[in-house]
């Protein structure tokens, strides 16, 4: 029986993608490698991105690391708010927190925008732990992320009690690695053929799905 909950943000809690496809716009175009339309940039939305720069612009990672330091000059400052919880998503968090289960953020963008972005969206207060990356560069994999959520929440031997709530590939790998299940939404930005290949435990095609999932009913 689950009774520790970690979500990923992008794609998850929130709907990003306008804010993270046009500050990975800007950063291209910084780069001097042209315009790409923002549709083909919502591949961005999940991954880590310095990765994600490299495979999509087949760039080395010195490259990569200019990369993310220009789109953060954007993101920082517009693109971090160009973005909304989905809808449910608040009323969620609270009846699951007023049901007693333990909620934590688990996600690969960096944890200072992470803090930010649930703050300015009133979504902090649900949250017994909240977890990303560094802007560093260190901790960028989901693995790494939810390990360090486990550890932080106290449940790193009460893994069976566990679930990740995510939107992409990543987030049932990265679950899985660590030993835990994952539930998969695709209402967020991983498509459902993406998601059936790896094999979650369950994919939910709304909040209020994914609120029966767990025993409520939005």
């Amino acid at each position: 029986m689950y009774r520790v909950i970690l979500f990923d943000l992008d794609g998850t809690l929130t709907d990003s993608g306008e804010g993270i496809t046009k500050s990975v716009q800007y950063a291209i175009e910084k780069l001097g490698m042209g315009e790409y339309p923002l549709e083909e940039l919502r591949s961005f939305v999940g991954p880590p991105l310095m990765e994600q720069f490299m495979n999509f612009c087949h760039i080395s990672q010195e490259r990569a690391k200019e990369a993310v330091g220009y789109y953060r000059e954007r993101y920082s400052l517009v693109g971090l708010y160009e973005n909304r919880p989905y809808d449910g998503i608040s009323k969620l968090l609270k009846e699951l927190k007023e049901q007693g289960y333990l909620l934590g953020v688990a996600s690969s963008k960096p944890e200072y925008f992470v803090d930010k972005i649930l703050q300015h969206f009133s979504l902090d207060s649900y949250f017994d732990a909240v977890v990303g990356s560094e802007l560093s560069g260190q901790r960028t994999s989901k693995s790494e992320v939810v390990e360090e959520a486990l550890r932080r929440l106290g449940v790193s031997d009460r893994r069976q009690e566990v679930v990740l709530v995510g939107d992409r590939k990543f987030d049932v790998l990265g679950a899985r690695a660590m030993g835990i299940d994952c539930v998969a939404v695709s209402y967020g930005y991983g498509d459902m053929q993406e998601l059936m290949e790896v094999n979650p435990v369950y994919i939910s095609k709304s909040v209020e799905e994914l609120a029966d999932f767990f025993g409520l009913s939005l």
